[in-house]
């Protein structure tokens, strides 16, 4: 029997959106990237002009604040349509200035319990692959199957580099390292949900994985994830 629910956590940039969009078509199951979640919470703290720091109106937002994520409404390379109170800003949540701020605000205990909440809720309905960094430790510690998605720090950062350059940014690879340096550092360390493996996550490191490899490995996990499957690495 298919997984009805799929858990994949990582640090940013190591391959875990790109292998999760993947299974979600492969298997016709709702791909939500929990992280816009945030990128939106974050958005909306930000349009407010709502200090980042004020976490009590931050948390506040947070429950609040309308957001959608859709399956996507435009062809323009997105992989979902996220709106804010009914306003599209699927690409205004992968700014810079967001990017530099969704970290502390996501590590709010406020903000981590009102999102958290919507996603159980998405979880309950089965037939999804959920994308984040504590999915499979406390968003839905019962999924079917749990993937822990790894890659060296230089190559996150390549592969963010590329993507940034390609949309237009002018950045440059040193600044986007240590921009992942610092993202890995404030997930790793919160004290509310800190990033890590479930104890039963598959660990798959895509450093030296192409695109091809990397889905035909993670297409071999789908089917005998009932089988007793243990933490081990591809």
């Amino acid at each position: 029997m298919k997984p009805l629910t799929i858990a994949i956590d990582g640090p940013a940039a190591s391959g875990k959106s790109t292998i999760g969009y993947y299974l979600a078509g492969h298997l016709g199951y709702l791909f939500l990237d929990t992280g816009v979640l945030y990128r939106a919470a974050t958005w909306a703290v930000l349009d407010r002009g709502i200090r980042v720091e004020a976490e009590e109106r931050v948390a506040a937002l947070a429950e609040q604040v309308d957001i959608e994520v859709l399956p996507p409404t435009e062809d323009d390379g997105r992989q979902c349509t996220v709106r804010v109170d009914g306003r599209d800003v699927t690409w205004e949540i992968r700014s810079p200035r967001v990017e530099a701020s969704v970290s502390p605000v996501s590590a709010y205990p406020g903000v981590r319990e009102a999102l958290t909440r919507r996603m159980r809720a998405i979880a309950r309905q089965g037939r999804v692959v959920m994308v984040g960094r504590d999915i499979g430790t406390v968003v839905i510690p019962d999924a079917d199957l749990k993937l822990y998605v790894i890659a060296s720090a230089d190559e996150r950062a390549r592969r963010r580099y590329l993507e940034l350059r390609e949309k237009g940014k002018r950045v440059t690879y040193d600044e986007v390292l240590a921009g992942i340096r610092q993202r890995d550092t404030i997930d790793s360390e919160r004290e509310t949900a800190p990033l890590r493996a479930a104890p039963d996550a598959i660990l798959i490191d895509t450093t030296n994985l192409g695109i091809e490899t990397m889905f035909a490995e993670v297409e071999k996990l789908v089917h005998p994830c009932e089988a007793g499957l243990h933490t081990r690495s591809l």
